[in-house]
């Protein structure tokens, strides 16, 4: 479920910045919008994996901009609302929410919520995970480098710990992760040495950089590496 992209709807600024803050320490990315028009726009244009929407917001409201995410499609919709009456939680139901949290809330839980409601929706990045122009494809075990104005699509020659390597810091683009963490998530059950993770990184960085993915593999002093989100 880490990778998905989630777009907070809320015209608090405060409550908008320890909503993400808490959805990025679990691994998702966000995207901010402090008014229902912007809200409609940065979907259209990024199509996030889960839109978290506050009811009161100013130029077009929560309500409107829900009834229009339905027009368009499935995307999966948290309401954030200070109003706690039964009939503003069947209203959003019956327009096509997926969940409701009433102020003030607990940002673990709705943390935790959005990560509930990806998972009924079958979201959360599913089996294709993207860090900027890089595409990892976890069904087909494939992963790619997409450039230029006319996206140009470049396979990327992976072993199959390589693969591994980047399938696993890509679910977390913004985490640093040990040397430690790679070699026990990417080459298990093996006896290999901790140093052996920088020779598969630095494989895997000169691959990336061949297809045109330049600063991404980074170093992390004193903890080990991070695959840098640039996008």
């Amino acid at each position: 479920m880490t990778n998905a992209l989630i777009l907070v709807a809320e015209d608090e600024p405060e409550i908008a910045e320890v909503i993400a803050a808490y959805l990025e320490r679990e691994g998702f990315r966000t995207v901010r919008a402090a008014d229902g028009r912007t809200a409609l726009d940065l979907h259209l244009a990024l199509k996030p994996d889960l839109v978290m929407l506050d009811v009161q917001m100013p130029r077009v409201n929560g309500w409107e901009v829900l009834a229009e995410l339905r027009r368009r499609g499935d995307t999966p919709v948290i309401m954030l609302t200070a109003l706690d009456q039964d009939i503003d939680k069947l209203q959003a139901l019956r327009i096509g929410a997926d969940d409701y949290v009433v102020k003030p809330f607990n940002a673990v839980e709705v943390a935790a919520r959005a990560r509930a409601v990806l998972r009924r929706a079958g979201g959360g990045g599913g089996t294709m995970l993207r860090v900027g122009p890089i595409e990892v494809d976890l069904d087909s075990h494939l992963a790619s480098v997409i450039t230029g104005d006319e996206p140009e699509r470049h396979a990327l020659p992976l072993t199959l710990t390589e693969f591994r390597i980047l399938a696993h810091m890509a679910r977390a683009p913004k985490r640093a992760f040990s040397r430690g963490e790679l070699l026990d998530a990417c080459l298990p059950g093996g006896e290999a040495l901790e140093r052996t993770v920088d020779t598969h990184l630095s494989k895997l960085r000169r691959k990336l950089e061949d297809a045109g993915a330049t600063g991404f593999v980074n170093n992390v002093r004193g903890v080990g590496f991070r695959l840098a989100d640039l996008g």
